[in-house]
């Protein structure tokens, strides 16, 4: 079968690998660098982010000539987000959490190889994170993306391992064979934590939502800096952390 069977596909994927290239890091583009990064026709890009600024994905700035998202992705982004079950489950349990601890609680699922925010229910602490949903973290470097990592199929947790590694922090493990002692250990205790592997001076809790049939479908989280939460205290939040996971795990079916 062909890989585009249908009139019309290839334009299509085209155009979400256009809104796939606008990030945190580079946020704009001008035509002339989005066309040498998709490796596609001058042309055929152009013609591409006219119909994707039509219906406010992308918009133009006419001073600068760059292309960055527009509104019309908020807006879909919103209704994603409302429409999402585990989001609306997870939020209570993300509130309590905060509540109880005066941290930030999360609620992330697996993107490719990465963890996306969700939901966030920011703490009562003067010094915190800042509100990132939407944003897409590194899943072997976080504590909630150990946590679905931990509880994946062997192949999919292969294909993980095997993409490149970064060491963003001193303390970043690299090695997967160190990870795969790391997430034995998550099995064992029902959570991760992972700390100062994303940034130094951050910790984080983590701890699998499974479906009826056990599978990770998202993970929740509490974090903060390591002057508050401390080897000694972890355990308690942990403790917390793997209750919530349980009682949202248990409304998506898992027994």
């Amino acid at each position: 079968m062909p890989d585009n069977p249908y009139p019309g596909v290839q334009a299509v994927a085209r155009a979400l690998s256009l809104l796939n290239f606008f990030s945190d890091a580079q946020p704009e583009w001008t035509l002339t660098a989005l066309t040498a990064a998709a490796e596609l026709n001058r042309t055929t890009v152009y013609r591409l982010l006219v119909a994707l600024e039509s219906f406010d994905l992308v918009k133009r700035d006419p001073d600068t000539e760059r292309y960055r998202l527009g509104s019309g992705i908020i807006a879909l982004a919103g209704r994603a987000l409302r429409a999402n079950p585990v989001r609306t489950l997870s939020r209570p349990e993300l509130e309590k959490l905060a509540a109880a601890t005066d941290e930030t609680a999360t609620l992330e699922i697996l993107t490719g190889y990465n963890m996306l925010i969700l939901d966030e229910v920011l703490g009562n602490r003067f010094i915190q994170s800042s509100p990132s949903v939407g944003t897409l973290w590194p899943t072997f470097a976080t504590s909630t993306g150990n946590a679905v990592m931990a509880y994946l199929p062997p192949a999919e947790l292969d294909t993980i391992l095997q993409a490149p590694l970064p060491k963003l922090t001193p303390k970043t493990i690299t090695s997967p064979q160190t990870l795969r002692q790391h997430l034995a250990q998550i099995r064992v205790d029902g959570y991760a934590i992972v700390s100062e592997a994303l940034e130094l001076g951050f910790v984080a809790i983590g701890a699998p939502l499974r479906n009826s049939d056990g599978f990770p479908i998202a993970a929740i989280s509490l974090g903060g800096p390591t002057i508050r939460l401390t080897n000694s205290y972890l355990p308690q939040l942990g403790a917390l952390v793997c209750a919530a996971a349980r009682r949202i795990s248990k409304q998506l079916g898992y027994r």
